[in-house]
């Protein structure tokens, strides 16, 4: 298999750039039309792919038509598909005509009715098979795609939509797709470089792919990022571009802090815990193909492509302490305490945990206590429900028999996350963050660090969470030094 993946490749691209547009970057006809002009600027200079999003909340109104057709509600279902429909033929009007206005009209409408049809097999069937699903939600990419390609032909630039279902091999976890980089490097090698080579634009539905019989597949919420660094490392890019409707990754959430300020240079490691801890600009398995082949990535905003943005790297020159202070409120505390001192906490904890792993919940923090045994760990309140079953279900004779207590679960909580890689071996550091919170009588319900310093990850009473997280970013100054590291 090896010998025959790099027979295909030969040698890289020179100086491929990925270029990946959010769905408010993709939000509308004039969105449409800056996303086109910057990778028709960057295509002048160097060879380009481009990965798109859905336009800004039709994934949201996919997947309430599937719910609604789930019901029965076909009232709801029509109504919304005529919206889908609506909002995808203004765009065309607004950006093309003649012809090419009558083929992306019909691709539009082919695609509509393609979702429609699988919303009335969900309406029959009274439930949402998940591979339904995946194939239904990725319409919205397909529809980006089209009309993006639609409007750079128009333009002069020679462009392909291309279904990332025909380049991204994955598994079988629907919802939740981890892609198989050998097959997934040969496919793009031989779907995508030809297009490159020649001088075509491929813009690649983002979010979606197939397992390697064909099956559809999606990568998660907000896998559209995902998709575009796969592919960067699939076909061995130079850069990845993130284009989103911020200025780049900030000291902390412009909502909650009245100073934040754009970090110029963060590292991997950091960009990826401020990700997976509730920043937004990033999906947080973004980064992941991209470390071994050191592909940097610059998050920038196209509602202001003149700011440079962040450029992500594997190494910086950290600057001591914390960087960025990050948050999430819609999360749960779920405590599990043996009643038995014949029940091993450790052994307890392990089964909890492989419970958990067959549900692909993530858990966001993780505590134990040596003496009573017992421990407490944070999950998304979206994935709650199915990380409580699968533990009770792994667990159940321990709780029939009273050797474990009933299961406690609070979801009044928030977690923060100060990160830096300056913050290792910094002394007094940790001190200095929970007295800033206290001061603010915020109560710190648990606490996790892992191994590296680089995160301290702090749950707190949900009514708290934003008074802590400006509290840290003032305590260690977050905002002004990363102004004055930038001058």
């Amino acid at each position: 298999m090896a010998g025959s993946i790099k027979e295909v490749r030969g040698e890289a691209v020179k100086d491929l750039l990925i270029m990946k547009f959010g769905g408010t970057s993709m939000g509308s006809a004039d969105r449409i039309k800056i996303a086109a002009r910057l990778s028709r600027e960057q295509l002048e200079q160097r060879p380009v792919a481009v990965v798109v999003s859905a336009m800004s909340k039709v994934t949201d109104g996919l997947l309430d038509t599937l719910r609604r057709a789930e019901a029965g509600d076909m009232e709801a279902v029509n109504k919304n598909l005529e919206a889908l429909a609506e909002r995808h033929l203004v765009a065309c009007g607004e950006l093309l005509s003649g012809p090419a206005l009558d083929e992306a009209v019909k691709g539009v409408e082919e695609l509509v009715a393609e979702f429609s049809r699988i919303s009335h097999g969900i309406r029959m069937l009274g439930e949402r098979p998940p591979r339904s699903v995946d194939e239904a939600v990725a319409i919205g990419e397909r529809l980006s795609a089209l009309l993006m390609a639609a409007y750079l032909d128009k333009k002069g630039v020679r462009a392909k939509a291309v279904n990332a279902k025909e380049v991204i091999v994955t598994d079988s976890v629907f919802g939740n797709a981890t892609p198989i980089m050998d097959r997934t490097r040969d496919k793009a090698q031989r779907v995508l470089r030809p297009l490159i080579e020649d001088g075509i634009l491929p813009v690649v539905t983002g979010f979606n792919g197939a397992t390697a019989d064909g099956r559809p597949t999606t990568l998660g919420r907000g896998g559209s990022d995902f998709s575009a660094s796969i592919l960067a490392a699939a076909l061995d890019a130079s850069e990845l571009w993130i284009w989103t409707d911020v200025d780049g990754i900030m000291t902390a959430d412009p909502r909650i802090v009245p100073d934040p300020a754009v970090l110029a240079e963060v590292t991997y490691r950091e960009a990826a815990e401020l990700a997976y801890n509730g920043a937004k600009v990033l999906h947080p398995r973004t980064l992941a193909p991209l470390v071994e082949r050191e592909i940097p990535v610059w998050s920038k905003n196209s509602f202001a492509p003149e700011k440079p943005g962040t450029k992500i790297v594997p190494e910086v020159q950290a600057p001591p302490g914390p960087r960025a202070v990050t948050s999430m409120a819609g999360v749960a505390l779920v405590s599990l305490e043996p009643d038995s001192a014949e029940v091993s906490g450790t052994r307890l904890m392990g089964r909890a945990l492989d419970a958990l792993s067959t549900t692909s919940a993530e858990v966001l923090a993780l505590t134990s206590s040596s003496y009573r045994q017992s421990f407490t760990f944070l999950v998304r309140k979206d994935e709650l429900p199915r990380a409580i079953e699968a533990i009770e279900a792994a667990l159940s004779l321990e709780l029939a028999h009273g050797y474990l207590k009933p299961i406690e679960v609070d979801d009044n909580v928030g977690l923060l996350a100060v990160v830096g890689e300056g913050m290792r071996g910094a002394p007094g550091l940790a001190g200095r963050i929970f007295t800033a919170i206290s001061r603010e009588k915020v109560n710190i319900i648990a606490i996790a660090q892992g191994s590296s310093e680089l995160t301290i990850a702090i749950v707190v009473a949900r009514d708290g969470l934003e008074k802590a997280v400006r509290a840290v970013h003032a305590e260690c100054r977050m905002g002004e030094l990363a102004r004055y590291n930038q001058k």
